[in-house]
């Protein structure tokens, strides 16, 4: 109980009625009535309580309890209760060459501006010379690292440390991206005939697992409408001909624009998006395909892997770039199968695999975990 551990288990609960003699509530979100009293050894059958009372007896019962063991402990408790629907959390993403004192640095700036970390991660690998042979810093290693924190009490204006992150930046030859978290990212969904991506990412979406706002869905087909009017959404279908590619494109930008979309995802898109179309969006464009590239290009993959005895099915999710299928990987996965496994078990286990890596996928670019480094992306758990 509030980190008390077994110190509360060995109170028993003859201390807790001596402490908590007159009333206690029960939380229930969004219900209507108080509950009963607890009796000595027993507890009655509560009703239910609005949530804006419960919690204030949750907060009293808590700051009874911290006065009991320490009385200093209370106004903390009751802080973190107040403070917990107020957290404002930003994100920060470096990378750069590894030296000494990377991480004192930011980790003080963020301090002497009253941003409280609350997560930290980073890795350092060897630099790869063949992608890094015109870098010119004389570290061996590159640096990578994302820092949580919360600025719920900082002590300047954003823009401020806006500018000392960037000081820092130069100073250490690094990159950043931040990110503050007060804007819901805005999403587009690209489809054609397949639906199995794009019902798992608006499910997704509406159960609160993405935070962002589905603007809209594009299609070169009719063919599933339906499923944006099931979620009421937008669908704008674009028919698609070697003729009319570059202009439909070119209204597919300003449509983007317009609604001001951050990340365009293609689930299962049948199209090829041209150069120009993923320079316009590069790093923010996330595509989805079976792992069995470069084997099996074009049509039907699952059937020429069934014939060949394929042991394996995957998919892969990537940005798409100008190199079509070449994009840096963000997510894998993997599930084996066998001769038993005919041509309809191996589409049935790759969209299932395509719908779950996709939507990790997309769930990384939101969370801001994911830094592109050349042709190879560093993804940090969740």
């Amino acid at each position: 109980f509030f980190g008390l551990g077994k110190s509360w288990e060995r109170l028993g609960p003859e201390w807790e009625m001596a402490h908590f003699p007159l009333r206690t509530h029960r939380i229930h979100h969004g219900d209507a009535e108080p509950t009963t009293p607890l009796t000595t050894g027993t507890r009655q059958e509560a009703r239910k309580v609005p949530r804006t009372r419960s919690t204030m007896a949750a907060i009293l019962g808590a700051q009874r309890l911290a006065l009991a063991l320490h009385p200093r402990a209370s106004g903390l408790l009751c802080r973190r209760f107040a403070n917990a629907a107020t957290t404002k959390e930003a994100r920060l993403l470096l990378a750069g060459p590894d030296a000494s004192g990377i991480v004192a640095s930011f980790s003080h700036l963020l301090f002497s501006r009253g941003c409280g970390i609350v997560d930290c991660t980073s890795e350092s690998s060897e630099i790869d010379a063949r992608i890094d042979k015109h870098s010119h810093h004389s570290s061996r290693r590159m640096f990578f690292q994302r820092i949580l924190f919360d600025y719920s009490n900082v002590s300047v204006e954003r823009n401020v440390i806006e500018d000392e992150i960037n000081d820092l930046c130069v100073r250490f030859g690094m990159k950043s991206q931040l990110s503050w978290g007060n804007k819901r990212r805005r999403i587009s969904i690209f489809v054609s005939k397949y639906d199995h991506c794009l019902w798992e990412l608006l499910l997704r979406q509406r159960a609160g697992e993405f935070n962002c706002d589905v603007a809209m869905i594009i299609s070169n087909h009719e063919k599933l409408r339906h499923v944006a009017d099931t979620f009421d959404i937008p669908y704008r279908v674009f028919p698609i001909t070697k003729e009319n590619k570059l202009e439909q494109e070119e209204e597919q930008i300003s449509l983007m624009e317009q609604y001001n979309v951050d990340l365009l995802v293609l689930a299962r898109y049948m199209q090829v998006l041209s150069p120009s179309f993923c320079s316009r969006f590069q790093n923010q464009i996330i595509n989805i395909h079976h792992s069995f590239l470069p084997a099996f290009r074009g049509g039907s993959p699952y059937h020429k892997a069934h014939e060949r005895g394929v042991k394996l099915v995957g998919a892969t999710a990537h940005y798409a770039t100008t190199e079509l299928d070449e994009g840096p990987i963000i997510e894998q996965d993997i599930m084996r199968v066998s001769h038993r496994d005919d041509v309809k078990d191996l589409i049935r286990k790759g969209r299932t695999l395509e719908k779950t890596v996709l939507t990790n996928a997309v769930k990384a670019h939101l969370d801001d975990r994911i830094i592109t480094h050349h042709s190879k992306c560093i993804v940090f758990a969740e």
